[in-house]
């Protein structure tokens, strides 16, 4: 089984730069939910790397097996939550992660058993609900159903229907929205731009599927918002856009405190906008005065606002390299 983390006992004081980091560091217990997300990675590096480098790609694929068989026997080892020092990344529904594992070793083997287990599996013929985050990840199944060679075409086919009927859902929302993205709630969450890019991954890849312009057009306005088309005239990605962020909530990348530290390189993600919650005094003054996209705060203190974090990036770099890449 994979360990779920690895993080310091208490958290560090802003500003620290990794070498003077003295908190004691901590191994996690072993959880089903990072054991399912090795899986499904390891397999999906056995994909990618095979005709590239072949051992590696098969050593991947060994660490995949190894860890869907120790899930498997060990279904509902939950995370631990009883600590300080680093997020928490609960999950009490693991039916998601074993769909996503599931899809992925069977994209890289074929084999009949997996696809046995994978189409027994609610989560299969259910529509898709949402875009992908780090604690919901059916539609990283489906993506991988949809995408990868070998697969059958009518399972290729299901799965492109399934994130199309998603992307007509967002499509929706954007015509509804005032700043035209695919989400139209007045109630921002914390992290909310990953989830907006998130969702423009759905409609870049109903593009990709159906040749619609509508579906990229819906991707161009997630990253529009992000690069400063919103309400604040504010890029939520630092080095680039309209005005961009230049005070994330982060330890080394901390020049607003101390002049000797770097700001953020070019490139990095604000959670952004977030009106559900206001819990240190740097946000505070904003509760009660800001709706929906207005609920920002340029400053390293804020981390419920201004946090950046490695999978809130990660739609960016998708999404960022498939609008610039020649029309497929």
């Amino acid at each position: 089984m994979a360990h779920h983390k690895i993080a310091d006992r208490n958290w560090t004081r802003l500003p620290t730069a990794p070498a003077d980091d003295r908190e004691e560091r901590l191994l996690y217990p072993p959880s089903t939910a990072a054991t399912l997300n090795l899986a499904a990675t390891a397999a999906q590096c056995a994909r990618i790397w095979r005709g590239v480098d072949s051992a590696f790609a098969g050593r991947c694929l060994v660490a995949a097996g190894k860890a869907y068989q120790a899930a498997l026997r060990h279904p509902d080892i939950y995370a631990a939550q009883a600590f300080n020092g680093s997020g928490g990344y609960g999950d009490n529904d693991l039916s998601d992660e074993l769909y996503w594992a599931t899809a992925e070793l069977y994209a890289a083997t074929g084999m009949a058993e997996l696809a046995d287990a994978l189409h027994r599996m609610p989560l299969h013929a259910a529509s898709l609900a949402a875009e992908p985050n780090w604690g919901s990840t059916a539609a990283l199944g489906t993506i991988t159903l949809a995408t990868a060679a070998g697969v059958p075409p009518s399972e290729r086919a299901a799965a492109r229907a399934k994130l199309v009927a998603l992307a007509d859902r967002f499509l929706e929302e954007d015509a509804r929205s005032g700043y035209r993205i695919p989400y139209a709630s007045a109630a921002y969450q914390w992290g909310s731009n990953s989830g907006i890019l998130g969702r423009g991954m759905i409609l870049a890849l109903a593009a990709r599927f159906t040749g619609q312009a509508r579906y990229r057009d819906g991707a161009v306005d997630a990253m529009d918002y992000v690069l400063g088309r919103n309400p604040l005239d504010r890029s939520y990605v630092s080095g680039f856009g309209w005005n961009p962020m230049k005070h994330p909530h982060h330890r080394f990348w901390a020049h607003q405190f101390d002049a000797r530290m770097p700001g953020p390189p070019p490139g990095v993600l604000s959670g952004g906008a977030n009106s559900a919650s206001f819990p240190e005094p740097a946000s505070a003054p904003l509760k009660g005065r800001c709706v929906g996209q207005r609920c920002w705060i340029d400053d390293a203190r804020a981390y419920a606002h201004n946090e950046v974090a490695i999978n809130w990036n990660a739609p960016l770099v998708w999404l960022a390299s498939e609008l610039a890449a020649p029309a497929r």
